[in-house]
């Protein structure tokens, strides 16, 4: 079996990335944090999130993230999957993060969407079915 095990995003300040994170995800933590090299330039690192899964953070990230409304290649958003969707989006409003947009209507899921402090796009999905056939469906 093969699962996703973590994502590493270049930041500009991991405190500040981390705002938004821990708003989204109260239940995990810190794992580790250091200091290295990273193609010849100084950087602090961290690892948040759960015994099987985080984002891995590195600092010192310079430039704009991809323009989000153009066909640029590059990472177009990430997304994870909550029991409880309301409970993410009011977690992340109480942190100051407005919902950037709604996701399509769809009998079997809701979504949404919002933009981290680095420009990153976020999806949170509830699914409100168990059959895959369901919940895929687009």
């Amino acid at each position: 079996m093969l699962h996703l095990e973590h994502i590493n995003l270049v930041v500009e300040d991991i405190p500040r990335a981390l705002k938004f994170y821990q708003a989204a995800f109260p239940h995990w933590h810190i794992r580790e944090k250091g200091e290295g090299q990273w193609s010849g330039k100084s950087r602090s690192w961290l690892h948040f999130g759960d015994d099987y899964q985080y984002l891995a953070f590195g600092d010192n990230g310079t430039g704009n993230n991809r323009d989000l409304e153009a066909h640029d290649t590059g990472l177009a958003h990430f997304a994870f999957a909550c029991s409880n969707l309301d409970a993410v989006v009011a977690r992340l409003k109480e942190a100051g993060f407005p919902v950037d947009k709604d996701g399509a209507s769809e009998p079997h899921r809701k979504n949404v969407y919002f933009i981290d402090l680095d420009g990153f796009e976020v999806e949170f999905v509830e699914y409100l079915s168990d059959l895959p056939r369901e919940r895929n469906f687009s």
